[in-house]
């Protein structure tokens, strides 16, 4: 499938989670195998490219793409976890969220410093999540050069503050509006 069949497969949900917002849902792509197998070897493909030894996704839906991926490419896979998942000592990292702040931490065994770590996420929006891995992988050692992402929304910006933190940034389709 091409990227343009697979974002006929993602549904918008108008006014979710407030009015206003186009709600950009992939469980309707994951849940299409050929379409879910189609992401998944375009994100692979992509991040051997970029010269990936590890992926890294972020809690919850980078975890689907980007451990597939991994798997396709048999490379490891690093998740990005919200505060308290993870049963070793972690590094973490606080960030501002558009109303609050979040923390995301992984385990720093899993990274070998000068490691090449791709970044894959459902979705890139304002950036402010992938900006905040990239530094905390960059913390634990690794190189982080690529986030490849299965939807952009360019209005949000998200994609411009990667490029600006020295990420290559790719997404396999963008929608309008947010």
């Amino acid at each position: 499938m091409t990227p343009d069949q697979i974002k006929t497969l993602i549904r918008t949900v108008h006014d979710f989670p407030s009015p206003g917002i186009q709600f950009r849902d992939v469980t309707t792509l994951i849940s299409h195998g050929e379409g879910l197998a189609a992401t998944v070897a375009h994100l692979a493909d992509r991040a051997s490219a970029a010269g990936a030894v590890m992926i890294a996704g972020m809690e919850a839906r980078g975890f689907i793409f980007g451990a597939a991926a991994a798997a396709r490419l048999g490379v490891g896979f690093v998740p990005v976890r919200k505060p308290g998942k993870l049963p070793v000592p972690t590094l973490g990292i606080d960030y501002a969220l558009e109303y609050g702040r979040d923390r995301l931490e992984i385990d720093p065994g899993a990274i070998r410093p000068g490691e090449k770590v791709v970044i894959i996420d459902d979705l890139i929006a304002t950036g402010g999540t992938a900006l905040a891995a990239t530094e905390l992988l960059r913390q634990a050692g690794a190189e982080v050069t690529h986030a490849l992402f299965v939807i952009d929304l360019p209005e949000l910006h998200g994609a411009d503050r990667l490029r600006g933190a020295g990420l290559t940034v790719d997404a396999l389709v963008s929608f309008s509006g947010h």
